[in-house]
C-alpha cells in the first residue's frame, strides 16, 4: 500500500471518549458519535473543558448541516440572506423535527461528513485537521505541554502523576487529536511572537469565556439543546463556513479577523496555528504560533458565555464583554448573571432554552446547566487550574411570566440573604482574630475569606437541593423561603459556634485597639453576641 501521507481519519478512527449508560467508557469516531449519540450518556474526555471543546466541534458540524439542509436532505438554508424567504419559526420547526426523532438518523449528516472526509485526517500532507502544514519559525513544545492533564504552572512537581514513562513523553493519535482541540481553545499566552510588532491575541478564545452549556439526558439531547439555530433564540444567523469548508486556511501569525457572523465559523475558530510532530505511531510534540482573534466586545455570535457590562464606556451604546467564571464561587451564587434577563445579558444558550420552553418544544421537569473553565495565572501566562460546576432547577422557572418572574425574584432574595449570613461569619472570624492579637490587615482579610469559604461550602449542597426541589406550580413562596432561612441560619450558626470553640483563651479577654484614632474593643463574648443578634432574624441581618 502506497503511503500518501494521510493517517488517522477522524471520521472513522475511534478518538472521541464517551460514557455509556452503564458508566463504562468507549472511543468512537465522528460518524459513529452522531449515529449513536442517543446511546451515550455524555462526552467523557480527560477534562470537562476538553469535553466542551469537543462539543463545539460536534456543534459546528450540526450547524453546517442543519443550518443548510432539512432532515430530508433538501437544501433549505436557515440563514438571513436578505430576501425574507426564511423566518425564525422555520428554525424551530426544523429543530423540533430532529428532536422528535430522538436520534441523528438523517442520512444527510453522514453524507456531509463523507463529502469533506479528506479534511478530517489528523495527518495530511496539505490539510491536516486543525493544523497548518510546514509551520515555520514556531515555538516547539513537548507532548507533556499538549496534554492538559500534565501541563502545570511554574514547573510544579506532581507527587502522584496520572501518567509516567512513554505515556508522559508521548501521546496516542486519539489522545493528541483531543488535546489538539483543547490547546486551540484554551492555550495560554506563554508562546512568544516570531514576527515583529505583532498584536497580542491573548489566551485562546475559550479561555476568555465564562462557558455555560445545557445538559440533556443523553448526548443527543445535550447536543440538540446547545444547537442554537437562532442567535439568542430570536435572530437568524448569517451564512458562514466551517474551517474545513474553506479552500485555504490562514497561516499568518497573530491575525486579527472580522467578528464571525455564523456559529460554524466561530466554533471552528483557529485561535492557534498548530502542527503535531510524531515518531512512529506516537505524537511527541507540536509547534505553535498565535492564530486568529477578534475584539471580544459585543461578540454575541458566541452563545456559550456569561456577559458583563463594560465599565470602561461612559457614553454611546452599551457594551458587553465575556465574563470569566470565578473558581471560588459556586454556580448558584451567579444565578442572576446566568439566568435573569432583566439584570444581565443572558448567555445565548439560556435564551435558546427559554424559547424551547415557551414554545413547548421540550418537556422536561428540570433544566440542567454546566459551567467549565480554566483558571490562568499571571496575565494568562500559564493554566493554574481547571474547574466545572452544575446546576438544576424546575423548568417553569424559565418562564418569563408573572409566576416565573415572582419565583426568580424570590430566589435572588434568598441568595442575597445567604450572602449576608456568610458575611457575618467572616466578620466573626475577623473579630476573633483581632481579640487574639492579630493586627495585620492582609492576614485579617485572609482569615475572613477562609471563614466565608467554609460557610459557602457547608451551604452549597443544601442550597442546590432546596433550589432543585422548588415547584413553582405547587409550592408557596413564603413557605419555601422560610424553609431555606431556617436551614441556612442553622448552618451558619454552626460555623460560627465552631469558630468560637476553636479560639484560644486569650481571645476571651477584652483587647483594646486604636484604629484611626478610634478606640475599639474586641473579645469573643462580644463578637459572638453580635453575631447571634445579626443572624437571629432577616430584619436584624439586613440592618433593621
Amino acid at each position: 500500500m502506497i503511503n500518501d501521507g494521510k493517517e488517522f481519519n477522524l471520521l472513522r478512527e475511534p478518538w472521541i471518549v464517551v460514557m455509556k449508560d452503564d458508566g463504562t467508557l468507549e472511543e468512537v469516531g465522528l460518524i459513529e458519535v452522531f449515529e449513536r449519540a442517543h446511546e451515550f450518556r455524555a462526552l467523557a474526555g480527560e477534562l470537562p473543558t476538553q469535553d466542551i471543546a469537543m462539543m463545539r466541534l460536534l456543534l459546528a458540524i450540526l450547524h453546517s448541516v442543519y443550518g443548510r439542509f432539512d432532515p430530508q436532505g433538501n437544501f433549505r438554508p436557515l440563514y438571513d440572506d436578505g430576501d425574507a424567504q426564511v423566518i425564525p419559526d422555520d428554525a424551530f420547526d426544523r429543530w423540533k423535527a430532529i428532536w422528535d426523532e430522538g436520534r441523528f438518523s438523517q442520512p444527510i449528516l453522514r453524507q456531509y461528513l463523507e463529502r469533506y472526509e479528506d479534511r478530517f485526517w489528523l495527518f495530511h500532507p496539505e490539510r491536516p485537521f486543525y493544523q497548518v502544514p510546514g509551520l515555520d519559525k514556531a515555538t516547539d513544545y513537548t507532548a507533556a505541554k499538549l496534554n492538559g492533564e500534565l501541563a502545570e504552572s511554574n514547573n510544579k512537581l506532581r507527587l502522584f502523576s496520572s501518567r509516567s514513562g512513554i505515556a508522559k513523553s508521548s501521546l496516542t493519535y486519539a489522545e493528541a487529536a483531543r488535546w489538539l482541540l483543547y490547546v486551540n481553545g484554551y492555550d495560554d499566552t506563554s508562546a512568544k511572537p516570531k514576527g515583529k510588532n505583532l498584536p497580542s491575541p491573548g489566551a485562546g478564545w475559550l479561555g476568555k469565556l465564562g462557558l455555560v452549556v445545557a445538559v440533556g439526558q443523553n448526548l443527543f439531547e445535550t447536543l440538540m439543546l446547545n444547537l442554537t439555530l437562532l442567535q439568542d433564540g430570536a435572530k437568524l444567523w448569517e451564512p458562514g463556513e466551517a474551517i474545513w469548508e474553506l479552500d485555504h486556511v490562514r497561516d499568518m501569525e497573530r491575525c486579527e479577523i472580522p467578528l464571525p457572523r455564523n456559529p460554524a465559523e466561530l466554533l471552528t475558530l483557529q485561535s492557534r496555528r498548530l502542527l503535531l510532530h510524531r515518531e512512529g505511531d506516537r505524537v511527541v510534540g507540536y509547534s505553535l504560533l498565535g492564530g486568529d482573534f477578534f475584539p471580544p466586545d459585543n461578540a454575541f455570535v458566541e452563545q456559550m458565555t456569561v456577559w458583563r457590562r463594560s465599565t470602561d464606556r461612559k457614553t454611546g451604546p452599551e457594551e458587553f464583554k465575556p465574563r470569566r467564571h470565578d473558581p471560588s464561587r459556586q454556580i448558584w451564587r451567579d444565578f442572576a448573571a446566568l439566568f435573569v434577563s432583566r439584570e444581565w445579558r443572558l448567555p445565548g444558550v439560556v435564551s435558546w432554552m427559554k424559547q424551547l420552553k415557551y414554545r413547548k418544544l421540550v418537556d422536561r421537569p428540570l433544566f440542567r446547566f454546566q459551567i467549565a473553565a480554566v483558571k490562568y495565572g499571571d496575565k494568562d501566562f500559564f493554566i493554574d487550574d481547571v474547574f466545572s460546576d452544575g446546576i438544576a432547577f424546575h423548568a417553569d422557572l424559565m418562564n418569563e411570566d408573572k409566576l416565573g418572574e415572582a419565583w426568580i425574584g424570590r430566589i435572588l432574595d434568598e441568595i442575597e440573604t445567604t450572602d449576608l449570613l456568610v458575611r457575618q461569619v467572616g466578620l466573626l472570624a475577623q473579630h476573633i482574630a483581632r481579640a487574639e492579637g492579630e493586627s495585620d490587615g492582609s492576614r485579617l482579610r485572609d482569615i475572613a475569606g477562609e471563614a466565608r469559604e467554609q460557610a459557602y461550602f457547608r451551604l452549597d449542597r443544601p442550597f442546590r437541593r432546596w433550589l432543585e426541589a422548588i415547584d413553582p406550580t405547587r409550592d408557596k413562596p413564603e413557605e419555601v423561603s422560610a424553609r431555606w432561612w431556617e436551614q441556612a441560619q442553622r448552618i451558619v450558626r454552626e460555623v460560627g459556634r465552631e469558630l468560637v470553640e476553636n479560639c484560644g483563651p486569650q481571645a476571651y479577654i477584652e483587647r483594646v485597639v486604636i484604629d484611626n484614632k478610634h478606640e475599639l474593643s474586641y473579645s469573643v463574648p462580644q463578637a459572638y453576641n453580635q453575631f447571634l443578634y445579626k443572624t437571629k432574624t432577616i430584619s436584624n441581618l439586613k440592618g433593621g
